[in-house]
């Protein structure tokens, strides 16, 4: 048997696994633990629990020990730090017209290397940047980009509702959130209402979207007419959350109506009104249409035709006999020899 503890570094954040072994933890101690970025502080956030070594996850580390005092003091000293790094980096972007925004920057616990998180819209070039960073604090330097939705994790901050952020607070991962869910609960789609701090829909839209699924498969949709004693209607609304729908009777009266009181084999579709063909039928055919579908037809007709009988009086000169041309020479002499006597006279 093995006793495995979970710990988070952050609020809100991930929970990893160690093996507490021989230490007597319990939740909220703090403890120092190894990780592939070196040794860090943790908090515990359940106790120790058993398992069988079939199912210890592999790979799994021991906490090396308790955090000492000098641990905690070592942690507010980078805290220190981290808030001078932030200011400064601020100013060089600024300095340098950088196109990015600057969220947070974290020190390992060892002190060997400074993590800046910043949020753009495209790739940046901060080479020069991390050259001054290196040279002020003496250190390694790595700057990593995050989205809008790990921004408001870090930050925190207070949601339309009045609390806080369930990013900050005790929201551990993100679950994909669509606007199907917000009209699956009736919620007006108006984008400053579903939305929250990061721009992106509200995380706690998913919260109830299972319960209001199964509310809803009990209540008949809107548009289908039920039949409920002696009341007939369309359904024009629905309360999911007190299981009741609203009918509008032929004569235009509302009532309120509980689903468990609609049987399934009461609920009809509503029936189609029949469709306006104009005064004809569908397979009906005008004389005009007839002539203009023809029109087309005659004038490629005519065009081959025509081509036709433009080929025929080619045949028929190329076969055609010779003219006369003697004639025309004695016309021509003719002339000729009058203008001679002419010119004799």
């Amino acid at each position: 048997m093995v006793k495995i503890v979970k710990v988070q570094f952050h609020t809100a954040g991930k929970l990893y696994d160690f093996g507490s072994g021989d230490l007597d933890l319990k939740q909220g101690d703090r403890v120092i633990v190894e990780t592939e970025r070196g040794r860090s502080i943790a908090m515990v956030v359940t106790p120790p629990r058993e398992y069988e070594d079939t199912h210890v996850p592999e790979g799994l580390k021991n906490i090396v020990r308790l955090a000492e005092p000098s641990d905690l003091a070592s942690a507010a000293r980078n805290a220190a730090k981290e808030q001078d790094a932030y200011h400064f980096c601020l100013r060089k972007i600024k300095e340098r017209g950088m196109d990015m925004k600057l969220v947070k920057v974290e020190y390992l616990f060892d002190g060997s290397k400074a993590i800046f998180y910043f949020t753009a819209d495209g790739r940046v070039d901060f080479r020069e940047l991390v050259k001054d960073l290196a040279h002020q604090f003496h250190t390694r330097i790595e700057m990593r980009q995050i989205g809008v939705r790990d921004e408001s994790k870090m930050i925190g901050g207070i949601g339309i509702c009045g609390r806080e952020l369930c990013c900050s607070s005790f929201l551990r991962d993100f679950e994909p959130v669509s606007v199907k869910m917000a009209k699956e609960q009736n919620l007006a789609l108006n984008p400053t209402k579903i939305s929250g701090q990061c721009g992106r829909l509200l995380c706690c839209l998913g919260y109830e979207f299972e319960t209001y699924c199964s509310l809803k498969k009990c209540l008949p949709k809107c548009g289908k007419i039920v039949k409920c004693g002696t009341a007939e209607g369309e359904v024009v609304k629905q309360n999911i959350l007190e299981g009741t729908v609203t009918i509008r009777t032929e004569e235009d009266r509302e009532m309120v109506v509980k689903g468990e009181e609609i049987k399934p084999e009461n609920i009809f579709d509503r029936p189609k009104a029949p469709r306006k063909e104009g005064g004809r039928e569908k397979d009906q055919k005008s004389p005009q249409d007839g002539e203009r579908r023809e029109r087309p037809r005659d004038r490629d007709k005519e065009r081959k035709e025509g081509s036709g009988g433009e080929r025929r009086e080619r045949q028929e000169r190329e076969q055609a006999p010779p003219r006369e041309e003697g004639n025309n020479r004695e016309r021509r002499g003719g002339k000729g020899r009058d203008r001679d006597k002419k010119e004799k006279k």
